[in-house]
């Protein structure tokens, strides 16, 4: 399954309706970390398709749903299950420790 592109529009249906755990990492373009966690978001996206939805935000354009999750720093990854954040880390994360956040 492809990365979904995640909005204030498309949040609702995407990430509270949501069936699976929900793993979105907010970036931006200029942010060197985000850049480099960029192939293992999509690389998971492939791994955990049917299993886990994997959506990015871009806090530039999307900056009112960066706040509602208090977005300071990015790259941040955030872990939704049945609508509620379960976990959540800033910074360039390794694949093993993303699998781990959306095991709790």
């Amino acid at each position: 399954m492809a990365v979904i592109h995640l909005t204030k529009n498309n949040y609702h249906n995407e990430v509270l309706e949501s069936d699976q755990p929900v793993l979105i990492d907010f970036w931006a373009p200029w942010c060197g970390p985000c850049r480099m966690l960029g192939p293992t978001v999509e690389e998971l996206s492939h791994d955990l398709e049917g299993k886990v939805k994997v959506a990015k935000v871009n806090v530039d354009e999307e900056q009112e749903l960066a706040q509602s999750f208090r977005v300071m720093s990015i790259p941040m990854l955030a872990v939704m299950r049945g609508g509620k954040l379960i976990s959540s880390s800033v910074g360039l994360q390794p694949k093993a420790k993303i699998l781990q956040m959306l095991e709790k």
